[in-house]
């Protein structure tokens, strides 16, 4: 038994940690939030606008029908006073004319215009009340039925000590009928006058419209609340579409786009951002898997040939001087070689994650700078044909795919003794050599990460160089390109996006400050 309970805990904790899918939040509400006595409904998007449409029309019709109600009963009610205090001035003028009171109250205008609706309390006929009260109270009957009406305290105040025209209007039950009682004080010793109607039927009217007002804001509340449901229905469709989306590359490799929705709303606006997002990871995840398969490719030749030296190191006693040297010089290059590939391929990976700051950069100080440390590693001289270009960038950056642009040069034309030509024109970067050129179908192939052309295998490098060139020039809004030269050799550059040059346009060479000359030693070359 305890064994059964145990195992029930272990599913019921499981089950209460698996994460609610996102779909479900937009979709119909389900389940509980929480746990324990004070567990809240988690209400769906679509049923959240359906009530706040429905409270919304609940509260309009209410108001309308508050409103609507409270005019007609006041109109009414006012109605009925006008008629009271018209019979109390005919009653007052000639205490005779009480009798004909019934008779000129049914000869005057209907209140109530329309078919009669029969009800509860029907007076037919409609009469009037009229009685006399004296200071001490007693009642004398005036004209219309004889009701016993009560006499309130306020009725022999009136009829002991009011003053003349000094009234009081309220509504009393006798005999299981409303009555409507305006008393009125004719002061001095006169008493007061009394002078009622029945009001069952308005009752029955007024109720009967309070009735159908109430039906009426029922109804517009579940109108309200049936139209929001189907509005918000339409809108969530999309955003259910995109939940679900989401929720797929939360919990899948989905990567693509399809499926989300058009339009020029918030809606559609956020389908075309996430689908922006999608295209990223999905460019980001495919550059990551394909950078990480050549990186795979590329370490296994070096560590291929360190296995197999470390192999022959075990009887490195068997060898001669000459081929332990020759063995020793080998380790020494792939090792070398190894330590320049991850080198390179960590700046590639954290060259878009780095955060320098951007400022200005003097492209002709900046080349002069790197032409010189490219000497001092190569020996090859640099000729510098530079403008004043100032552009806003990340120096590093630029001083690395400089100097990958100068060590690729020098590595190609390492058998000529002319100097690597530097040229820089508006924010446009152009390294040239006097090698053997760029085959037509490398242009477009050279830039990317671990190409090697054929005429380049068996140089050293990594195939590197070159494409931490293209993403420093993507990062400065930039873009790469590589062309065989007029005459033998290679030209290749990038260029920075304009609107990051700083400084003056330069239309054409020393007379605008171009600066032109030959870095190094004998005037020839770039030197310390």
């Amino acid at each position: 038994m305890s064994t059964r309970s145990g195992l029930v805990t272990r599913l019921r904790a499981r089950r209460r940690s698996l994460p609610l899918p996102l779909s479900r939040v937009v979709g119909v509400a389900r389940g509980l939030k929480g746990s324990g006595p004070r567990a809240t409904f988690v209400l769906s998007l679509r049923t959240r606008f359906a009530l706040a449409f429905a409270v919304v029309g609940a509260v309009v019709a209410v108001l309308v029908g508050l409103l609507s109600y409270g005019a007609a009963s006041d109109r009414v009610m006012a109605e009925i006073d006008r008629t009271l205090r018209s019979a109390t001035v005919a009653v007052a003028q000639n205490p005779d004319q009480a009798l004909s009171l019934s008779e000129a109250v049914e000869r005057a205008p209907d209140l109530y215009p329309g078919p009669d609706l029969p009800g509860p309390g029907d007076e037919g006929a409609r009469i009037v009340i009229a009685r006399a009260v004296a200071k001490d109270g007693s009642v004398t009957q005036l004209g219309g039925p004889a009701v016993r009406l009560p006499v309130s305290g306020i009725a022999r105040t009136l009829a002991a000590s009011g003053t003349a025209g000094q009234a009081d209007t309220t509504e009393v039950v006798a005999d299981s009928h409303a009555f409507r009682l305006l008393t009125t004080a004719l002061g001095g010793d006169r008493g007061a006058l009394q002078v009622a109607v029945p009001v069952d039927q308005t009752h029955y009217v007024l109720g009967g419209m309070a009735r159908e007002i109430a039906a009426a804001s029922l109804t517009v509340m579940l109108a309200a609340a049936c139209a929001g449901w189907l509005l918000a229905r339409r809108i969530t469709r999309r955003l259910e579409r995109l939940a679900g989306v989401a929720e797929e590359v939360s919990v899948g490799d989905r990567f693509d786009g399809s499926g989300l929705v058009d339009g020029r709303d918030e809606v559609g606006r956020l389908s075309a951002s996430l689908s922006r997002m999608l295209g990223r990871l999905a460019a980001a995840r495919e550059a990551q898997e394909r950078l990480v398969q050549d990186a795979a490719h590329e370490l296994r030749t070096p560590l291929t040939s360190l296995r197999t030296n470390a192999t022959v190191l075990r009887r490195v006693n068997e060898l001669s001087p000459y081929a332990r040297d020759r063995l020793l010089d080998d380790v020494e290059g792939e090792t070398e070689e190894l330590g320049q590939l991850v080198d390179e391929l960590v700046e590639l990976a954290m060259a878009r994650d780095r955060k320098e700051a951007e400022e200005p950069v003097e492209l002709a100080a900046l080349a002069r700078c790197v032409a010189q440390r490219v000497h001092r590693r190569t020996g090859r001289f640099v000729l510098l044909d530079v403008d004043d270009s100032v552009i806003r960038g990340r120096r590093q950056g630029l001083e690395r795919a400089v100097g990958n642009l100068l060590e690729n040069a020098a590595k190609f034309d390492a058998d000529s003794d002319s100097p690597v030509e530097v040229r820089i024109r508006q924010g446009e970067i152009t390294v040239a050599d006097h090698g053997p050129g760029i085959a037509a179908a490398d242009t477009v192939r050279v830039f990317d990460r671990f190409y090697r052309a054929g005429t380049a295998r068996a140089l050293p490098g990594s195939g590197l160089g070159l494409a931490i060139v293209r993403d420093v020039a993507e990062a400065h809004g930039g873009t790469v390109f590589a062309r065989t030269r007029a005459g033998g050799g290679a030209e290749v550059g990038f260029t920075v996006e304009k609107s990051r040059l700083l400084g003056p346009e330069v239309p054409g060479e020393k007379a605008a400050g171009t600066d032109k000359r030959t870095q190094g030693a004998r005037g020839n070359g770039a030197g310390p």
